[in-house]
């Protein structure tokens, strides 16, 4: 009886947190080139993932169908691009 009263409970969680989602066109739009990573951090939350190549570290927040990508070098927001954000 227990666990079965938890799992609506997780879905519901689940929910809310995907409404507060940081990935958003007003986030976004507060961003700019030569930002750091922390201060873009502190807007959009943590990245979903992040790769390196050559010294180029591309992040993405969001989902492949709604995101925003960001490539920093040393550090410091050198390209940026949105995707579906409302």
């Amino acid at each position: 009886p227990e666990t079965a009263m938890r799992l609506p409970l997780l879905i519901l969680s689940a929910l809310i947190l995907a409404a507060c989602s940081k990935v958003t066109m007003d986030n976004y739009n507060r961003l700019k080139v030569g930002q750091g990573y922390d201060e873009i951090v502190a807007v959009l939350g943590q990245p979903a993932r992040c790769d390196e190549v050559l010294g180029v570290r591309h992040c993405l927040w969001g989902d492949e169908q709604r995101n925003v990508k960001i490539g920093f070098v040393a550090g410091k927001a050198l390209t940026m691009s949105a995707n579906n954000l409302k």
